[in-house]
């Protein structure tokens, strides 16, 4: 079973990418982030043609996610329960997978702008609020993904240059903290598993020949939950769509259970 996460920045854009994509690389699920457009404008009929029923959580503008998958997506929730929270930035939902069942939550984190802003502080309340959620959803669902855009790059080696970007937005102590926090749940980062190239990145700047010269993040991530752990056979950034025209700043994370 492949669980890919994309943060497709304007479905709008690239609707065609997503298409091309899944019809060479036909993952079970495909968790999708910025879709920024409202749930009447979500291209149901295109997905489902290739075979994709999908479960939406739109946002005009701004934000929006959404879970693709080839089979039915179950006891779905919207953000974080107990959170007021504006911005559609989570999805949840069970699908059948091996082994049993399996949650997914699909998350398009704060990005947070600068430390010492409004926004900051909304990202640090929003970190907190998942974390204890997410608790009670390990209770309920032992088995379980969380996975995402988390805007945040955990280590030095998940940044192009972690000394010159030292506690900005991204790199500072408090949203590695968080992200910790994540892993003590009994979460475990699927990409650390395996040995990896040196200077594996899933988001490059548009400016500056960000990707020409792999001036790069690793800020989109899959977390499995400890049962699953042993399940899982690979994890792999896809770096091709982001070579296409026009193209998504980010690129597909995708993880594989046996």
């Amino acid at each position: 079973m492949k669980i890919t996460t994309w943060n497709v920045n304007s479905l709008t854009a690239r609707l065609q990418h997503v298409l091309d994509w899944l019809g060479a690389d036909p993952v079970d699920v495909l968790a999708l982030q910025e879709l920024k457009m409202t749930d009447d404008k979500f291209p149901f009929d295109a997905l489902r043609e290739i075979g994709y029923e999908a479960t939406v959580f739109g946002q005009k503008t701004y934000n929006g996610v959404a879970l693709l998958s080839r089979t039915p997506v179950e006891g779905v929730t919207r953000n974080i329960a107990g959170f007021s929270d504006e911005s559609s930035r989570v999805i949840a939902g069970t699908v059948d997978g091996p082994g049993g069942p399996l949650r997914i939550v699909n998350g398009y984190f704060v990005n947070g702008q600068a430390p010492g802003t409004d926004k900051f502080d909304y990202k640090m309340s929003w970190l907190r609020a998942l974390r204890d959620w997410l608790r009670e959803e390990l209770a309920a669902h032992p088995r379980l993904v969380l996975l995402g855009d988390f805007n945040i790059a955990p280590e030095d080696r998940d940044s192009y240059d972690p000394v010159g970007l030292a506690e900005t937005i991204h790199h500072t102590t408090e949203e590695r903290h968080h992200f910790q926090a994540l892993l003590e749940l009994g979460l475990a980062d699927a990409f650390r598993l395996f040995e990896q190239p040196e200077k594996s990145y899933s988001w490059w700047d548009y400016r500056m020949l960000g990707y020409q010269k792999n001036r790069g993040l690793r800020i989109d991530h899959i977390l499995v939950s400890q049962p699953l752990v042993p399940q899982v056979t690979a994890c792999d950034i896809d770096r091709v769509p982001r070579k296409w025209p026009k193209p998504s700043d980010h690129a597909p994370v995708t993880v594989t259970l046996a």
